[in-house]
């Protein structure tokens, strides 16, 4: 009989190619914790460490004895036991029954191996093991921490298997792989030189040249550091074409022997809302019949054939923008949202935009997470855990996604669901091949209009009458326009526009444009397209052609009618004007109300002729627009963080002819975030690429709310290297320090932790030095809070002690109070009960004399733990009250779920079991409907000690 284990993606068991039931997520935690150290012996208290951390159930010993005890009856009949020694449990197995351990044998075979062929077939094999992320989605402290270093030894394999195959000469057959790595790993030096390496053997040394580029700006831009000498040695020597390099003569490749694949055990799909992210469709569509047929063809036969979706790409015959992919991919799923009753997903990519990067992977993942409902604390940091979890909230589903723009196959691979029920459309530029190669995605090719089709869509516009007046005008138009719909739909607007305008006039105007515009892009038709945007431009107004050039300079994926209207210097009712001609030329799309957006030929024209303009005017309009975000930014953080959160900085006053947005409460402030997040993100760009120093970083400050709030780490990083960046070239001291502030709490965040305390180190010494007590204040509170993560309650102890003696010597009431509350927390979580509750009463006091309802929630809180674990449990139980009812009158579900579940806890150490059951099945609805899993499954466990369970029942 033969028995496998995967702790290499979800904890799963097989006999014979079998699943095996393990029960639910704890009781497979406490096998993968076994597992991990087979053959040796785990004592309950490590057990309990490893599988719930810092958070056990009340009776922990007795929820590890019958989970073992429910183990042992599981892994019976596969000869598997689970022993009891004086030190602990040993689970007596083979380890090469244990994918883990088979994975590190395999790959220390590879590294003593005699030749390469061996190696490079040992790593296949390790890495043929991985079917996910370690441990699939449980999060406790010792699985996250292993997880992160297994996925180090995977990445270690990976470049093994890079180095065994260049060196056999199997560059071509790498290729492809190492583009998708590099992609997800843009820092990593060593993946970088193996893809240039690849790329100069398979004759692309120009590619291969501009990746060290890329990747050299990015250590830059990121890091502050240059490449290692390795790789530079490396670019040297392919710059000088050095025979050395050349590739020898390829081996046969490896046979591999992969791991039999194992189905999952069944389980629920989780309840997720069912998110509708479609845009609008077009309002005048012609032609595509027999695409749109294509297209439903395919999804029957699928769903005929095998109960699940197919992906789908479309994309263009020469890679022509503008002949109606997105259009296409639209329209057939508004006509098809019956098809998919679970929802429809949709992100541009961006893979085209000239204005802006293409969007990473990890922001689509995340928005896409954001749409079905996680919580921001339970997405995890690394892509391919987000990925993992977006494809499990997708099993089984019927949604529809539509990954517009992409850019390359790179791009779109991690947003591809893993389930066959879902539906994917792709539009691209590009064809796409290595997707169809490796997904057996289904081509679609779109070519421009016929004649026919051309004629029907100018005849939709301008009606059958005008279009028959003029034969000899309208095949010219035609012919000008090369049967590209954005270009028909831009000379049908301006037709349509001035109907008393002669369609000869209008087609000699394309005429002469024609013979003097540079191609506007590769292949035969840019140069009568831009022929097209050059004649509509003409006929603009001249403000109306001056905002359109100003658009193309600015830097966001859209713009709203305030941002605009900063932008071109004007008021906003004569920007609404303005931007409505240049709708009705079909120059600007306005995709939602008083938002507007460019296609991306469009905008790279409008750019040029933003650019044509005299230098002093591009600049004030672009110093216009960076000063709009700023300053409405820094309002909308006033209203959701209080008017004064630490170091907030003194603006300047806007430039002439901004006017911020006037934002009326939090939530108005945090929907203007939502909408400009992106916009914010491009402006700071733009400011550190003209110089606008203080700009750069006080536009970071503005961000630091909205970014904490929602999770957003990634963007925070990015920001705060900008503003790190900035404030050292600008010579700001405290800018800089403020940047090492933010930076190490974001570096806590993810876990690292040694970075964190450099960079708050870092600013403390700028403070120190320039006595600056308030930023001291600050940074020592941020330490306390860092060296708590870390896991040492005397040094977190120490610096919040430090901070609230900095904070009482400077008046303010609010610091005072918070930092009260922390140093009372300190004490509570060393066991100095008395202490504690001395400095959160103070600190209860300060906020109810000096602070608006609702800022002492969080000490009510801390009072109720205190009262808790020193016996008071009806006092906790008043303190916990206190706390719910602020929350609630806040909308805060997010803390009122913590709350439910303490008040449980009090209610069960009084015997009011079945009040404590009612609370806990509330905390646990709040807990799932904010996919808070690991926080659901200790409420879970607490449910199934005492006899309840989810649904109610006893």
């Amino acid at each position: 009989m033969a028995v496998g284990f995967g702790l290499l993606g979800g904890i799963e068991a097989w006999v014979d190619d079998q699943p095996v039931d393990l029960g639910h997520v704890r009781q497979r935690c406490v096998l993968a914790a076994l597992l991990v150290d087979a053959n040796r012996s785990v004592s309950v208290d490590q057990l309990a460490d490893r599988v719930w951390g810092d958070r056990p159930p009340q009776r922990v010993r007795t929820a590890v004895y019958s989970y073992l005890s429910r183990l042992r009856t599981a892994l019976s009949e596969a000869g598997v036991g689970i022993g009891k020694e004086a030190g602990g449990y040993v689970l007596s197995v083979e380890t090469a029954a244990i994918d883990l351990h088979r994975f590190r044998e395999l790959v220390g075979e590879a590294r003593g191996a005699a030749d390469d062929v061996r190696a490079e077939m040992l790593l296949e094999q390790a890495l043929g093991l991985w079917r996910g992320d370690a441990f699939g989605a449980v999060d406790t402290p010792w699985f996250n921490a292993l997880r992160e270093t297994l996925a180090q030894e995977r990445i270690a394999a990976e470049l093994d298997r890079n180095d065994a195959g260049l060196r056999r000469g199997r560059h071509g057959e790498l290729l492809a792989g190492l583009f998708t790595r590099a992609g997800e790993r843009p820092l990593d030096e060593r993946l970088a030189g193996q893809l240039m390496l690849a790329l100069y053997r398979c004759g692309r040394p120009a590619e291969a040249l501009e990746h060290f580029r890329r990747t050299r700006h990015r250590l830059v831009d990121e890091l502050g550091i240059g490449p290692s000498q390795p790789l530079e040695q490396l670019h040297q020597r392919i710059l000088e074409a050095d025979p050395a390099l050349e590739p020898p003569i390829p081996s046969a490749p490896p046979a591999t022997s992969a791991p039999p694949a194992h189905p999952a055990s069944p389980s629920a799909p989780p309840r997720i809302p069912v998110p509708r992210q479609l845009p609008a469709p077009p309002p005048v569509f012609t032609g595509r019949g027999r695409e749109l047929l294509r297209l439903s063809e395919v999804c029957d036969v699928r769903a005929e054939a095998e109960g699940g979706g197919e992906t789908v790409v479309i994309s263009a015959i020469g890679g022509i923008g503008g002949v109606g992919k997105t259009w296409l991919a639209v329209r057939w799923a508004h006509e098809n949202m019956a098809r998919f009753p679970d929802g429809q997903l949709y992100v541009n990519l961006r893979g085209f935009d000239p204005a802006a990067e293409p969007v990473p992977p990890p922001v689509a993942v995340r928005g896409f997470l954001d749409a079905l409902g996680v919580a921001p604390d339970s997405i995890p940091v690394d892509l391919d855990a987000q990925t993992a979890l977006y494809r499990s909230l997708l099993a089984g589903r019927r949604v529809l996604v539509v990954l517009d723009d992409a850019r390359d196959a790179g791009q779109v691979r991690p947003l591809l669901p893993g389930s066959p029920s879902c539906t994917v459309l792709v539009t691209s530029r590009s064809r796409l091949t290595s997707l169809v190669t490796t997904h057996g995605a289904l081509p679609l090719p779109l070519d421009v209009f016929g004649a026919a089709e051309a004629r029907e869509l100018l005849v939709r516009h301008l009606g059958a009458g005008r279009v028959e007046a003029e034969p000899d005008a309208v095949e010219v138009l035609l012919e000008h326009c090369a049967g590209l719909p954005l270009a028909l739909g831009i000379v049908a607007a301006r037709a349509a526009t001035h109907p008393d305008l002669p369609l000869a006039a209008l087609a000699e105007e394309l005429r002469e444009a024609a013979t003097r515009l540079d191609a506007l892009d590769t292949g035969d038709l840019s140069a009568d397209l831009r022929a097209v945007f050059a004649a509509s431009h003409r006929a603009l107004s001249a403000p109306a052609a001056e905002l359109f050039g100003l658009l193309g300079l600015a830097p966001g994926p859209d713009i709203d009618l305030s941002a605009a209207a900063a932008l071109a210097g004007l008021g906003a009712p004569r920007t609404r004007v303005l931007l409505g001609e240049l709708e009705a030329a079909h120059l600007v799309q306005r995709h939602a109300p008083a938002r507007y957006r460019m296609h991306d030929l469009v905008r790279l024209y409008a750019a040029e002729c933003g650019q044509a303009a005299e230098r002093g005017r591009r600049t004030d309009a672009l110093r216009r627009l960076v000063d709009f975000y700023l300053h409405t930014a820094f309002a909308a953080n006033s209203l959701v963080d209080g008017p004064n959160p630490p170091f907030r900085p003194e603006l300047d006053p806007p430039a002439a002819g901004c006017v911020p947005v006037r934002l009326e409460g939090p939530g108005a402030a945090l929907d203007w975030f939502d909408a400009e997040h992106a916009c914010v993100l491009a402006a700071q760009r733009l400011a550190l690429k003209q110089e606008w120093h203080t700009a750069v970083w006080q536009l970071a400050w503005t961000l630091i709310f909205y970014h904490w709030g929602g999770a957003h780490f990634r963007d925070h990083l990015r920001v705060w290297r900008a503003g790190l960046t900035a404030a050292e070239l600008q010579g700001h001291p405290p800018a800089r320090a403020l940047a090492h502030w933010r930076l190490g709490q974001a570096a806590s965040h993810l876990g690292r932790g040694a970075e964190a305390l450099d960079h708050l180190g870092r600013a403390l010494a700028v403070y120190e030095e320039a006595g600056d007590v308030p930023a001291q204040a600050h940074t020592h509170r941020t330490l306390g809070w860092v060296w708590e993560q870390q896991g040492d309650k005397e040094a977190a102890l120490s610096h919040a002690c430090q901070a609230l003696r900095l904070y009482e010597g400077l008046g303010n009431p609010f610091w005072q109070a918070n930092e009260l509350n922390a140093v009372g927390w300190c004490h509570a979580q060393m066991g100095r009960f008395e202490e504690a509750r001395d400095h959160c009463e103070r600190a209860l006091a300060l906020f109810r004399a000096e602070a608006g309802r609702g800022a002492e929630a969080s000490t009510l809180d801390s009072l109720g733990y205190i009262a808790h674990h020193t016996g008071r449990h009806d006092q906790a139980l008043d303190h916990y009250g206190e706390a719910l009812e602020l929350f609630r009158e806040a909308g805060n579900a997010y803390d009122e779920a913590d709350t439910l579940a303490n008040i449980a806890d009090a209610q069960q150490a009084l015997g009011r079991g079945e009040e404590a059951r009612e609370n806990r099945l509330l905390a646990l609805d709040l807990y799932r409907a904010q996919r808070r899993e690991a926080k659901a499954q200790h409420i879970q466990d607490q449910l199934d000690e005492v006899g309840g369970t989810s649904d109610g029942t006893r």
